[in-house]
């Protein structure tokens, strides 16, 4: 058999190889095995994976060695691409480019200067972009290089929540609307002027997946001020039991990164937080976002 004829059947072998599912919680999350991200994926490939997806929320592809083009290409599985946030400043060691649509998560400086966004500590559990009118449907995480501890991302399943809910609660919640900032922890709740200088949307309390029908929660405690319609003192006691209710155990998986992790997450149903990390040990992630196509209601 020549060289080429090998080369174009471990192609056609990867494109026809069918991806194993295994759940990483009972609420939330799932590994797919067996599939070399490296590759096209055949049709029904591609099917069973957004299927998974819509049904566990989070997804985690271990052991990839993506390229950039790579990453764009699995990106477009989940929908259409959502416009760059943050553009890098300075590129990071290794790379000759950064392509469009590709975000750098990252504590990595240069010169004094991060080279990408989000760069050190926690982070409270979020919706990404929840402050906008149409926030994204899907992130897109591939680690790059990983600190020795920490940097951990831990994903709450806003469905499970919602349907642990007793149904007086669930009545409570209906119609009810949130107020979102883009805080970023640089805004209290309570400081009104400054928040009004943030971007802002107001969403559902509980939205409904619009591909999958269930209700799920949708307020989070990094971003979500104050219910609408609603006194300050009742507002703030509501949304902290929801959000104390949301982020419990049980509805959580926690994902300790390893270089080559892939993670895609439904923004729609599921909110995430990240643990902090040493500031001396390098953290850079690439990042794709997925645009959405209607608000969450």
């Amino acid at each position: 058999m020549s060289m080429t004829s090998t080369i174009d059947a471990k192609a056609d072998s990867s494109a026809r190889a069918a991806p194993q599912f295994k759940p990483l919680t009972k609420h939330i999350g799932c590994e797919v095995e067996g599939i070399d991200l490296r590759e096209p994926l055949a049709p029904e490939a591609a099917s069973a994976i957004y299927r998974a997806w819509l049904d566990r929320a989070v997804l985690l592809f271990r052991d990839q060695d993506l390229t950039q083009e790579d990453l764009i290409r699995v990106t477009g599985i989940f929908g259409e691409f959502a416009p760059l946030g943050r553009p890098a400043h300075t590129l990071p060691k290794g790379f000759a480019k950064i392509l469009p649509n590709i975000m750098l998560i990252s504590n990595i400086r240069e010169n004094g200067e991060t080279i990408g966004a989000l760069p050190d500590g926690e982070m409270m559990f979020h919706h990404d972009t929840i402050h906008r009118d149409e926030p994204h449907k899907a992130t897109l995480l591939y680690s790059v290089e990983i600190p020795t501890y920490g940097g951990d991302t831990l994903f709450a399943s806003g469905t499970a929540a919602y349907d642990a809910l007793d149904p007086a609660m669930k009545k409570k919640l209906e119609g009810l609307r949130a107020v979102n900032f883009y805080v970023y922890n640089s805004v209290k709740r309570n400081d009104k002027q400054a928040v009004d200088a943030t971007s802002q949307a107001v969403h559902p309390v509980v939205c409904t997946h619009e591909e999958t029908g269930r209700k799920a929660l949708y307020v989070n405690r990094l971003m979500s001020v104050r219910i609408e319609r609603m006194a300050e003192a009742e507002s703030d006691a509501l949304l902290n039991f929801l959000f104390d209710h949301s982020e419990k155990p049980e509805f959580v998986y926690t994902h300790v990164w390893r270089k080559g992790d892939l993670i895609v997450w439904d923004n729609r149903c599921s909110s995430h937080a990240r643990t902090d990390f040493p500031a001396d040990q390098r953290r850079l992630l690439l990042r794709t976002t997925v645009r959405g196509t209607c608000r969450p209601y």
